[in-house]
């Protein structure tokens, strides 16, 4: 039979013919929309029936870092500005190495200079919440003010009736103000 084409030719040819295919829809694959990921705030949520963009983004302009507040001193330290939610740590070249938003409780400092008076490794918050990564720098009106992340990366809101001083943080962030502080880092509380 000289009209027989062999086995092996028909498996090559459907080789080439699949790897043909699969370079096609990759390359159309390439130049399709693809997913953007957004950054989520502490407490911010998608409002109901919201659905990601199929769209693709011509360009993501890079985050605007947020200011260090003025006169919040010199050197390395820790500025926390209670109004805006947030924390710097500034190296001793007065470059700010990291910042990141934090969830205050119902007692907040006074604005001043505070130093790092004890680090805690883990311990119940007074909300009940485990918590490490405690960092305490001030007291007022009989309790203590600390920052702190908790164990399981939650960020609970403070009870409205519970008197608080714990600051609030991501697991990460926690990491990263734990490995910076020691006693007697310097704390800078600004209301701006």
């Amino acid at each position: 039979m000289a009209g027989r084409i062999p086995s092996w030719a028909w498996v090559s040819g459907m080789t080439v013919g699949a790897v043909a295919a699969v370079t096609v829809l990759a390359v159309r694959a390439d130049h399709g929309p693809h997913p953007v990921a957004t950054a989520a705030r502490p407490g911010a949520s998608a409002p109901a029936g919201a659905h990601p963009s199929a769209s693709p983004k011509k360009s993501t302009p890079a985050p605007v870092p947020v200011p260090v507040p003025s006169g919040s001193g010199a050197g390395r330290r820790i500025v926390y500005s209670p109004e805006q939610h947030r924390v710097w740590l500034i190296d001793a070249s007065d470059k700010p190495g990291r910042t990141f938003p934090v969830w205050p409780g119902t007692v907040s400092p006074d604005p001043g200079t505070y130093t790092v008076s004890l680090r805690r490794a883990s311990t119940t918050g007074s909300d009940g919440v485990q918590i490490e990564h405690i960092v305490y720098f001030a007291a007022k009106s009989g309790h203590s003010i600390a920052f702190s992340n908790a164990v399981d990366g939650s960020s609970p809101p403070p009870a409205p009736d519970t008197k608080t001083g714990g600051i609030r943080m991501g697991k990460a962030d926690g990491t990263a103000l734990w490995a910076f502080t020691s006693t007697p880092t310097k704390v800078t509380v600004v209301h701006q």
